[in-house]
């Protein structure tokens, strides 16, 4: 349930485009043809499968503070040399994710000629794609706690990217046939339809959270009568004082009679 769940929500609700808007550069470049946007989905798939769990070894077994015990126990956490080296993360994730584009752009270049003329620069710009350093990043400052999850978060990133940029590109394509104003044509309406695209996906938000209802129910139910509670003293409190308010003046009236007579 829990691969599940992480699953959907790196599509949906934290998808790298929609939700921390990753990867724009080449979401907007590559999505003028349907064809073109599903290869360069498939290699940012690719390449965030392999990077993320990659970089999740790295930072659990090299870069974390006491992440080298299994060398010695004297660089643990409580041993006499710790030693942490965080410091190299980015330079770390940089050089797997550099190794994994090229290991790509082979391939592609081998079986797919074609693609890789219309991918173009792009392709090895995949390497300074903030949206693949981007989960690596997320996965180290959210502490994924299991390999496992980390393959899932870079399975689940990968494919969110790939929906919005081949979402994109589907519209572009039909919006050549449509009489779009001069002044908001190319990257205007794509940006526009970004935008409410985005605002979309974040209908997503609450589809996680259904099983919490009980419990709101329940909370909200306690709330309600530990408000009810102290309002009823206060009636009582109220009815009294009023009561004796009223005694008084009785009293204060009768003595003013007893006085004139």
């Amino acid at each position: 349930m829990e691969h599940l769940e992480l699953f959907f929500k790196s599509i949906f609700i934290d998808n790298m485009v929609f939700a921390t808007f990753l990867g724009m550069c080449s979401y907007l470049a590559v999505s003028k043809k349907v064809t073109t946007a599903v290869g360069l989905g498939a290699a940012v798939i690719f390449v965030l499968a392999v990077t993320v769990p990659l970089n999740w070894l790295l930072d659990q077994y090299l870069l974390q503070e006491g992440a080298l015990v299994w060398l010695d126990p004297k660089y643990g956490v409580d041993g006499s040399e710790t030693l942490d080296l965080s410091f190299l993360s980015f330079i770390m994730f940089i050089a797997t994710i550099a190794t994994m584009v090229q290991l790509v752009e082979i391939v592609v270049e081998k079986f797919s000629p074609s693609l890789y003329n219309s991918l173009g620069i792009f392709l090895p710009l995949i390497a300074v794609n903030c949206a693949i350093l981007g989960g690596s990043l997320f996965m180290q400052s959210r502490e994924i706690p299991s390999l496992g999850l980390a393959l899932t978060y870079g399975v689940g990133s990968g494919i969110g990217w790939f929906l919005a940029i081949l979402a994109i590109a589907a519209i572009r394509e039909k919006i050549r046939y449509s009489s779009v104003p001069p002044a908001l044509r190319g990257l205007g309406i794509t940006f526009i339809i970004t935008g409410l695209m985005a605002i979309g996906f974040m209908s997503f938000g609450g589809m996680l959270t259904g099983g919490d209802e009980d419990t709101k129910d329940q909370t909200t139910d306690a709330a309600s009568l530990i408000k009810l509670e102290p309002s009823s003293e206060l009636t009582d409190k109220q009815v009294t004082t009023e009561v004796a308010v009223k005694e008084d003046t009785n009293v204060v009236a009768e003595n003013i009679k007893e006085t004139e007579n």
